[in-house]
């Protein structure tokens, strides 16, 4: 009795503890926020402030081009992730389904791919950019950043159009559909959980990347949120409640995408259970 217990209050405790380490830095994001400037710089931690303001997100919000970096941001990472999809669509069907020489070497080119630092391409994406007078644009930002969701997309698509069974999709070919046909009306409504968590992965990796844009886009009206938030520090201090009120801001548009994409995928995942 005493080891049944056990073994289920470990489980729960650990839960309980890795919940509240990745949601404390979160909460005191937003905690910090909200907080006048006196009791931010205080050596007392405010843990639940009283006075609430919301003077951090006016300064934050008051910088200039700040809602052109808000466009630019959704702009090249919507673009991004749905180039990325369209392209990884076919290239996991292709990889998943057929047979052809070299195919091996092909998915380990792409783990390769996904294994290396784009850090280290930064010079050369830096100087094909400039030969092709194409600096201080978007066009380079979009391509560049599908470049780097590509890999994971498709890798991870193949898992789950290698997981649908063959069967179906040739039981609709017998029944008069042709190859794009099935895989349009079978097979790409079972891949909904698989396009819901590469979106998300594509959609974090593209919002987030700083130093891509800080390198070719020099020009304010072609800059992105990343360095908007790299913009309330100064030679005098940090900003820090114009620092958390950007960051809070930041971090919105991720965690309503992230609960609306698992909420969409358990849904999909439990209606191919119950229709399955």
């Amino acid at each position: 009795m005493k080891r049944s217990l056990f073994g289920r209050l470990w489980p729960n405790a650990t839960a309980v503890v890795l919940f509240i380490g990745f949601v404390f830095p979160v909460y005191w994001m937003f905690n910090t926020a909200l907080k006048p400037t006196g009791d931010i710089l205080s050596e007392d931690p405010v843990w639940f402030p009283t006075d609430i303001t919301f003077e951090h997100f006016r300064t934050a919000t008051d910088v200039d081009h700040f809602w052109t970096y808000v466009t630019n941001s959704l702009t090249v990472t919507v673009l991004a992730v749905v180039f990325s999809l369209m392209i990884a669509l076919a290239g996991s069907f292709a990889l998943a389904r057929m047979r052809f020489k070299g195919r091996r070497g092909f998915i380990i080119g792409f783990m390769l791919a996904q294994m290396a630092p784009w850090e280290v391409m930064i010079i050369a994406m830096y100087m094909i950019v400039r030969d092709a007078s194409m600096l201080n644009s978007l066009v380079p930002l979009t391509l560049f950043y599908m470049m780097m969701i590509l890999p994971f997309t498709i890798l991870t698509l193949r898992g789950f159009v290698a997981a649908v069974p063959k069967e179906l999709e040739e039981s609709a070919m017998v029944d008069g559909c042709t190859r794009a046909q099935a895989f349009r009306r079978i097979i790409l409504p079972l891949l909904a959980p698989g396009l819901m968590a590469t979106s998300l992965f594509g959609f974090i990796t593209a919002w987030n990347e700083f130093a891509l844009v800080l390198v070719l886009n020099k020009d304010a009206e072609a800059q992105t949120l990343p360095l908007w938030l790299s913009s309330f520090q100064s030679q005098f201090g940090n900003d820090w409640g114009a620092t958390m009120a950007a960051s809070s801001l930041f971090a919105i548009p991720i965690l309503i995408l992230f609960v609306y994409l698992q909420r969409k995928a358990v849904s999909g995942l439990t209606a191919g259970a119950v229709k399955g």
